[in-house]
């Protein structure tokens, strides 16, 4: 696991900070910083939160496992961990935007950059087993692709 994961938020650091943030940091955000973390090594601090946490869906950790990323220390976290608290210098929402959803709360600790990976939560999508968790397979490797290529434009090389 990386540093992130492992040391919880550390504040203070020297790397600027990735925060990835979804609607219940269940499934998406998980696997961003799970992805960054891996492939980025230290070159980040990251973090992901939800506007409403709830319990990370059993597939995130499947899909996980299958690219040998272990989440077993991972939990759900709640954006107010962060606000006020840590200077965010990447805030990447991972769910579709909706205007004032979370705008207000960032009035307080604007991050540097915000990007907007508006993905379909893999949750709610309404299948059976087999096809739900292709769905989760389908949005962990979105999300590789994005954070390989954002890495890219930031001139790090995916280890």
């Amino acid at each position: 696991m990386a540093s992130g994961r492992a040391s919880g938020m550390a504040g203070g650091t020297e790397r600027p900070l990735v925060l990835f943030l979804g609607t219940g940091n269940a499934s998406r955000s998980q696997m961003a910083e799970a992805l960054l973390e891996h492939y980025a090594q230290d070159r980040f601090e990251v973090h992901s939160a939800g506007i409403q946490p709830t319990a990370i869906h059993p597939m995130t950790y499947r899909v996980m496992a299958e690219r040998g990323l272990d989440l077993s220390g991972a939990r759900a976290k709640g954006l107010d961990e962060f606000l006020g608290k840590v200077q965010v210098h990447y805030l990447i929402l991972v769910f579709e935007w909706a205007t004032g959803t979370v705008q207000p709360a960032w009035s307080r600790a604007a991050p540097m950059h915000r990007l907007v990976w508006a993905l379909p939560d893999p949750e709610s999508y309404a299948a059976g087993a087999e096809e739900k968790l292709q769905r989760f397979r389908e949005i962990r490797d979105d999300l590789d692709g994005r954070i390989r290529q954002w890495l890219a434009e930031q001139g790090v090389k995916a280890a």
